[in-house]
């Protein structure tokens, strides 16, 4: 029995790393280690938590990991984004955590950042920090279901892992059918009937965002069964 350890918004937060990677070496049949975007974010410990990503210790699995929305916003103030402003970051957060997130993330990080992937296939799963649409997209439980299928479809996954909402969830779409038609001023196309096979959404949590709190997600792609682990530890919150 294999699992994957599917991880996402560690958002700097090395004390929480540390944590859920103590609970993970208890886990057995360990094949692969995901971070799904958010390692970086606006803490003093950010540049220590990179280095430690990228240097597993003895016994642990070399994670893969993808962008995600802080990755994006270090790319935007240092000029390497799509954009050349980060109006989201600094109406959410204020001009004091975009002066930290500048100073908690060197230069050399950043290029590090833009080497990374937007997400990950693997067999018929599809492991992102936001969706196929956008980083920023957050899927949640509210998430209208005929949008899942949209953002399932694009990739022709049957399993989705994202990260953005920082929510463990796990959402799934039955067997069915989607018949849809276009209408325009001259004439009404045949409706077409797409058949809709079962298909999941799954939130992989949020490591690093709640002090003294971390969740995450272990996948068994043999059996397709999905587990939230909470882990609870001391926080020294250094932000």
């Amino acid at each position: 029995m294999t699992m994957w350890a599917i991880l996402s918004g560690i958002e700097g937060n090395l004390a929480a790393y540390e944590a859920v990677m103590a609970d993970i070496k208890r886990q057995r049949y360990l094949e692969a280690l995901y971070i799904l975007g958010d390692l970086v974010g606006p803490r003093q410990e950010c540049e220590a938590l990179v280095e430690r990503v990228k240097s597993p210790l003895r016994g642990e699995l070399e994670p893969m990991i993808c962008k995600g929305w802080w990755e994006e916003q270090c790319l935007i103030l240092h000029g390497l984004g799509a954009t050349g402003e980060a109006p989201d970051l600094l109406a959410k957060y204020g001009g004091d955590t975009v002066k930290m997130l500048w100073e908690s993330v060197s230069r050399q990080t950043v290029e590090w950042v833009r080497s990374l992937d937007f997400g990950f296939f693997e067999l018929d799963c599809l492991l992102i920090h936001g969706s196929t649409v956008d980083v920023n997209e957050e899927l949640t439980p509210e998430t209208p279901p005929i949008q899942m299928l949209d953002r399932l479809a694009r990739m022709q996954a049957n399993n989705l892992f994202c990260g953005r909402s920082g929510l463990t969830f796990q959402y799934q779409l039955q067997t069915g059918s989607i018949t849809s038609a276009i209408t325009t001023l001259d004439h009404q196309v045949s409706p077409q009937t797409t058949t809709v096979t079962p298909r999941q959404v799954i939130g992989v949590g949020n490591v690093g965002r709640i002090p003294g709190q971390a969740t995450y997600t272990l996948y068994n792609p043999g059996t397709n069964q999905v587990e939230f682990k909470s882990v609870y530890y001391n926080n020294n919150d250094k932000k």
